[in-house]
């Protein structure tokens, strides 16, 4: 049996016991859920006396998929407020890499790039296992590129390179021109005050209220919020009109979460994900009777370096030597797996030798290849290291001299041929053996970087309820939502992911009727 069959056959059986056992958690959950028969058993919880301020469509979360949603709500005629519970706006998305997955786009024509909807499907479904849920993965996939051109043409941010991310077939993330979700995050905020879309900081989400017909009618929240202060802000009652849309990303940072979903991921593995992602808005959305999918698949990052915290500047290093260097392992001085893999592939095998691991280039691929900010930065700050030689870089990192250099003659063979058999890495026409000093290198060790699970949507970005139809009043986009990805995401996907949706569910969500 193949590695992709065996993994595949793992996950049939993960996943149909987490099925069954989640059934059965659920029907021992009267109080917060909704039953298979489609009747309500949540107490619809109280109603507030007074609704402190009204609004047509409330955004939860401020980061790609929740501003995205509150411009085209606001496009739509609906009246819209953001709420968002950290001091400042934008999440996960405002420290990202930028880099945006889209079939198609015009720097792939201007490179001579062969690409198409139907390629970055099949890359994400096989990357998946094929857990996607293909209709989402698809809509993704098939409007990937109008997203990208609606950021760049209507919201005003700008893109300038072209990079790969492993587990996809070609080149198709395009960068925003500072290696950053800031570039787009800002000029949605940008956009947003524009529009007139209100963005009320340091105001948490407590429950989203429910009415007698179990219709979402509003939020309770604590404004004057101090994270992580659960007691800090005063309770207030926000009232939405036609609809709430979550797009309040994912859990990485709630350790607890993650462990009832896979119990390895204790607090020894950190996150590249900002304070704040915890997935309370997640919950909240579960206690009025939403479902959640596929909550055990957590995404870590293999590309984050031990030598730096959060999501770093190794990353930028590392993914854009991918195809043009090689990793190795440097106890044995040997190369372990496929550059190119997916994060899973690289994260499970990484994890799998207990210790860092190390990738490197040469004078010609590093500079060419490295956003220039990310290496200059990462050499300044010692996550990233420069050697006159190979072999002071294997004296430096302790590695086997003997076995790195005929290891790398080994490589440079296969990119001489650009042709890996022994890990079938994907080698890019313009690579170069690995030669000419100096030599660029960095440790990397996997971080907690994506949730892929979350709440089950339709492809009108409206959640599902047990009842297995939409929760009335009810829309969400991005990390809190689950099915798109299946069991791995791949790089440069979620902001993609987090626009199309956005987009889908701020049209839709203002298109509701009036509840009153």
């Amino acid at each position: 049996m193949s590695e992709a069959s065996k993994r595949t056959t793992s996950v049939s059986r993960r996943q149909f016991m987490k099925t069954v056992g989640g059934a059965a958690a659920v029907a021992g959950m009267a109080v917060g859920g909704v039953g298979l028969g489609g009747q309500a058993l949540a107490a619809p919880g109280k109603m507030p006396k007074k609704w402190g301020e009204t609004y047509d469509v409330i955004v939860i979360g401020s980061g790609f998929a929740g501003l995205a949603a509150a411009i085209e709500a606001r496009n739509g005629g609906a009246l819209v407020t953001v709420i968002e519970k950290m001091v400042v706006p934008g999440g996960n998305s405002i420290i990202n890499g930028g880099d945006f997955a889209a079939a198609g786009n015009k720097l792939q024509k201007e490179q001579g790039v062969q690409d198409s909807a139907e390629l970055m499907l099949k890359d994400m479904l096989k990357a998946g296992s094929y857990l996607n849920h293909p209709e989402l993965a698809k809509l993704v996939a098939d409007q990937s590129n109008a997203a990208l051109e609606w950021c760049q043409q209507y919201v005003g941010a700008k893109f300038a390179r072209l990079n790969f991310h492993g587990g996809h077939s070609v080149k198709r993330a395009v960068q925003t021109v500072n290696a950053s979700g800031s570039e787009l995050v800002n000029k949605m905020l940008a956009k947003a005050q524009e529009l007139g879309i209100g963005v009320q900081t340091r105001t948490k989400l407590v429950r989203l209220v429910v009415n007698d017909a179990g219709r979402i009618v509003g939020i309770e929240v604590r404004k004057g919020y101090r994270f992580p202060n659960e007691t800090s802000g005063k309770a207030a009652f926000l009232k939405a009109r036609k609809a709430v849309v979550l797009g309040s990303g994912g859990f990485s940072q709630n350790v607890k979460l993650r462990q009832v979903h896979d119990p390895r991921l204790n607090d020894k593995f950190d996150s590249t994900n900002h304070p704040g992602a915890t997935g309370e808005a997640l919950l909240a959305a579960c206690q009025v009777g939403a479902m959640d999918v596929q909550m055990d698949w957590i995404q870590l990052g293999p590309w984050t370096s031990p030598d730096e915290k959060g999501f770093g500047l190794v990353p930028l290093f590392c993914e854009r030597l991918v195809g043009y260097a090689p990793m190795v392992d440097p106890a044995t001085g040997k190369r372990f797996i496929k550059e190119t893999g997916d994060r899973k592939v690289r994260a499970d095998a990484i994890i799998l030798l207990g210790h860092p691991v190390l990738i490197f280039g040469d004078a010609y691929a590093a500079p060419k290849q490295v956003f220039p900010n990310a290496l200059e930065k990462g050499l300044a700050s010692g996550a990233i290291r420069k050697f006159d030689s190979l072999e002071a870089l294997a004296q430096h990192y302790n590695i086997p001299q003997a076995a790195l250099l005929e290891e790398v003659a080994r490589w440079n063979g296969y990119v001489e041929k650009k042709k890996d058999p022994q890990f079938d890495c994907m080698i890019f026409p313009d690579a170069k053996p690995t030669v000419t000093p100096p030599f660029y290198a960095a440790r990397l060790w996997p971080r907690v970087h994506h949730t892929m699970g979350g709440l089950v949507i339709d492809t009108n970005a409206q959640v599902t309820g047990f009842n297995m139809k939409p929760v009335p009043g009810l829309y969400a986009a991005g990390e809190v939502t689950g099915g798109v990805h299946g069991a791995v995401r791949l790089g440069s996907v979620a902001m993609a992911d987090c626009v199309v949706f956005g987009r889908i569910a701020g049209r839709n969500a203002a298109a509701e009727k009036p509840w009153s």
